[in-house]
């Protein structure tokens, strides 16, 4: 019995001096990195020979200023865990020493503080098996939806915006920053220090070395809060030489951060068959071509397209369109569907899924007026899973160019128009059309149901099949898909729901608060405009 109590205590030592060595080696390296350059060779940034102003100067110190205090509040909170660490691990060791001598005397006791942990983890795992991480769960209706809000490294794209907040946070709220900043490195250590039971594999850099990943190989993140549970997080991060996506599930339930999952997603042999139902409009559809010769031809080169064309009028133009790319960039993956039938988005879908007779397949559920970009169609791949996860993206809705561009003699190109800003457009919370599934979910499903006719509701039925079933629906704003601005007209065919439905749209779709109050009170502004102007032509002459 001594000599075991010998070696427990010589473990305890090395334990206590290995932590103290670790901690020691922390402090070193964070105040390495704090330190100041001292090179007095090194040239002020910029172009040789050019002038730069004070504020540059001061902004780019600022930048530097806030990057370093970053990394320094990162390094402090890592120093905080390790010594937590060491407590935790001091006062383990203080209760099994307790626990031997208790032993010694014959006693046998269990005291409540050590179950407490492992009643606590306990609890923590159940709330994640109580949220939506990893099984789908059944909502009544779309309002029962908590939608995601996406990231980058430097923003944060916002659904809810009221009157006072932007659709683009950018800088992002310290409090926010901070939050996502410990995500990322936690997402950083689940992926370069893998457990056993992770679905990924080791690779090697090209010298043979371990890979490492670091906060500029992470592409996008997306986070929603359930209030009585926690708040989730799904991570993706890819390194530029690489094709696979290293995909990272967390969550936080009131609590530490708790890993759920992590995996590599290969999405090279991925094709997205974009199916886009059509009536007449072919100059829109000029306009998508376009894009879509510029992003799906010449960047991606995993699409197909299905064109349903719905009547006679306008399809030899359509066909002349479709064979002008062909001709061009060799592009033959496309399918056009005629159908001389009266429109039905929900019937040209269904068309367009069922033309696909190649197996299973990613679909994108696309209008003639939406604008995509390659980033866009990444997202559309790694968040659509069959069996699993369907993708519903809150599209970034385009105000009419003519209003937010009004002090211009003609409007910016529109590329030019494409930015996330509160007088530019909105996140169109309200539209389930834009969707990313795959063809087997969606036929298990039953499709669009085709009883709805006319303009609108449709998709609002099958987002509602959806949520009624098990698999998991992510919803959120994304930054590359854009609704271009068109003039909407509703027709007197609807039934009121739907009129209503289309009225609200081409509201919403015109123009933001503040250039509509401009509007509504022109004549006020013009009434103030010319007493003013007469004040100072009587104040002139007198």
């Amino acid at each position: 019995m001594p000599r075991r109590g010998l070696i427990l205590h010589t473990r305890t030592h090395w334990l206590l001096l290995g932590l103290a060595l670790l901690c020691s080696l922390v402090l070193f390296m964070y105040l390495l990195e704090c330190a100041p350059q001292t090179d007095g060779n090194a040239s002020l940034p910029g172009v040789v020979g050019e002038n730069y102003g004070k504020e540059y100067y001061q902004a780019l110190l600022q930048e530097q200023e806030e990057h370093y205090q970053t990394r320094a509040t990162s390094l402090k909170r890592q120093i905080a865990q390790l010594k937590q660490e060491l407590q935790e691990m001091s006062e383990k060791m203080r209760s099994l020493q307790e626990r031997r001598n208790v032993g010694a005397n014959g006693i046998g006791y269990q005291s409540n503080k050590e179950q407490a942990p492992s009643d606590l983890l306990e609890f923590l795992h159940s709330q994640i098996d109580k949220a939506e991480v990893s099984i789908g769960a059944k909502l009544p209706s779309e309002y029962g939806v908590i939608p995601f809000e996406s990231f980058t490294l430097m923003k944060v794209f916002q659904l809810e915006m009221g009157l006072t907040r932007h659709p683009e946070e950018k800088p992002v709220r310290k409090d926010k920053r901070d939050e996502l900043v410990e995500v990322i490195e936690a997402g950083l250590e689940v992926i370069n220090n893998p457990d056993e039971d992770d679905e990924q594999e080791d690779e090697e850099g090209p010298l043979g070395e371990k890979l490492i990943f670091n906060e500029n190989d992470f592409v996008e993140g997306y986070y929603r809060t359930e209030r009585d549970k926690g708040t989730q997080y799904e991570l993706f991060f890819k390194k530029a030489d690489l094709t696979e996506y290293r995909h990272v599930t967390l969550f936080r339930p009131f609590g530490p951060l708790m890993k759920v999952k992590s995996e590599m997603i290969d999405i090279t042999r991925s094709i997205i068959n974009i199916i886009v139902p059509l009536a007449e409009r072919t100059e829109a559809f000029v306009q998508f071509m376009q894009n879509f010769r510029d992003v799906c031809i010449h960047q991606d080169k995993k699409i197909h397209l299905t064109v349903v064309y719905f009547g006679k009028e306008g399809l030899s133009k359509v066909k002349s369109i479709l064979e002008s790319v062909t001709s061009e960039s060799n592009f033959h993956n496309y399918t056009l569907v005629s159908l001389n039938e009266e429109f039905n988005r929900g019937r040209g879908l269904n068309v367009g899924a069922r033309a696909w007779d190649k197996g299973e397949v990613l679909m994108f559920f696309c209008d003639v007026d939406i604008y995509f970009s390659a980033e866009f169609l990444n997202s559309c791949r790694l968040n659509a899973e069959p069996g699993k996860k369907v993708f519903y993206p809150v599209v970034f809705s385009l105000y009419n160019p003519a209003i937010v561009y009004a002090n211009q003699e003609v409007p910016p190109p529109v590329e030019q128009q494409l930015v996330h800003k509160k007088d530019s457009g909105f996140w169109r919370d309200f539209g389930f059309g834009m969707t990313c599934q795959y063809r087997s979910d969606f036929l298990t499903i039953g499709g669009f149901d085709m009883e709805v006719k006319g303009w609108g509701g449709e998709d609002v039925h099958l987002y509602r099949k959806y949520l009624h079933g098990d698999l998991i629906v992510i919803r959120t704003p994304v930054p590359g898909l854009f609704h271009l601005w068109h003039e909407k007209r509703c027709a007197d065919e609807l039934t009121p729901e739907q009129y209503r439905m289309c009225i609200q749209s081409k509201a919403m779709n015109e123009a933001s608060h503040s250039h509509l109050g401009m509007l509504v009170f022109r004549e006020e502004i013009e009434t103030h405009l010319h007493k003013q102007a007469y004040r100072t032509n009587s104040e002139a002459v007198g």
